[in-house]
């Protein structure tokens, strides 16, 4: 996987065109849908088109979103799919509880990165528990859709504070940021960038999407400006030739968190 993954495209496991096209439509990681974008009589086609083609390495690192961990069919998903060369990871939808990770883990042994999605206001509270929850979770992240309808908020304001708590638990449990929830409307380019913009403020890296025509967006919103970069480059140089905390010409304040923020700066900017 890329250093730094910002784009992780959605396809549907029972549609293999559709999973073709996005496996080389540019996103950093793939993810086979086996839940929300298939309908109850598909599902087992999707697992099973899905096991057929992950018997194979992939070009691109590919994630299995396998259903709610409620359903009876996660069973049948995980061992269809956890152990196959070209599974990357597995994303584990509506997780409430630490212990539903360690289960898992536990129960799989030798298992991909497992991805958290906290989809409920009981996942919420319980964010760092599940953050820390095993080795082998890598990752969580925001259903927001499923978030919204559980909490009655409207508006964008009314996620930010799961958003950000959902970011805090993740740096606390020394996991990289999250990505951002999807956004719904394929066609709103426009809304997708500022909602983009906003995310990056909170602390979001990187974004989901469930369409090719976002990935572009996604990526230029969260990858550093010119301005952001020559700054970055500037703090670099000042902190190898000075000891200590320091301030630049321009006022900003330089010490071991800031330089620590400009190389992850450099680091995305290597995209390019």
């Amino acid at each position: 996987m890329t250093a730094c993954p910002l784009t992780w495209l959605y396809a549907p496991g029972d549609r293999p065109r559709v999973v073709a096209k996005a496996l080389v439509s540019g996103a950093d990681v793939v993810v086979i849908d086996l839940e929300d974008a298939v309908a109850p009589d598909r599902k087992a086609y999707a697992r099973e088109a899905t096991a057929e083609l992950l018997s194979q390495p992939q070009p691109v690192p590919v994630h299995v979103r396998v259903n709610a961990l409620d359903s009876p069919l996660v069973p049948a998903d995980l061992w269809a799919v956890a152990h196959l060369p070209g599974v990357s990871g597995l994303r584990l939808p509506k997780v409430t509880s630490a212990e539903q990770i360690s289960r898992i883990a536990e129960t799989l042994g030798r298992t991909p990165p497992l991805y958290a999605l906290l989809e409920t206001a009981v996942g919420i509270e319980h964010a760092y528990a599940i953050a820390s929850a095993h080795p082998s979770l890598r990752g969580i992240s925001l259903g927001e859709a499923d978030l919204r309808a559980d909490l009655g908020a409207r508006g964008d304001a009314g996620l930010d504070w799961s958003r950000s708590r959902v970011i805090v638990a993740a740096r606390a449990a020394g996991l990289p940021p999250p990505a951002q929830s999807i956004h719904p409307d394929i066609r709103d380019l426009e809304g997708l960038a500022a909602s983009c913009a906003h995310g990056r403020a909170l602390g979001f890296l990187g974004r989901a999407a469930i369409h090719p025509r976002q990935l572009p967006v996604i990526e230029s919103a969260y990858l550093p400006t010119e301005q952001e970069l020559e700054q970055a480059e500037t703090i670099i140089k000042a902190a190898a030739t000075e000891h200590g905390a320091q301030a630049l010409q321009d006022g900003t304040f330089i010490d071991a968190a800031v330089v620590t923020a400009a190389h992850r700066t450099l680091s995305l900017a290597r995209r390019r």
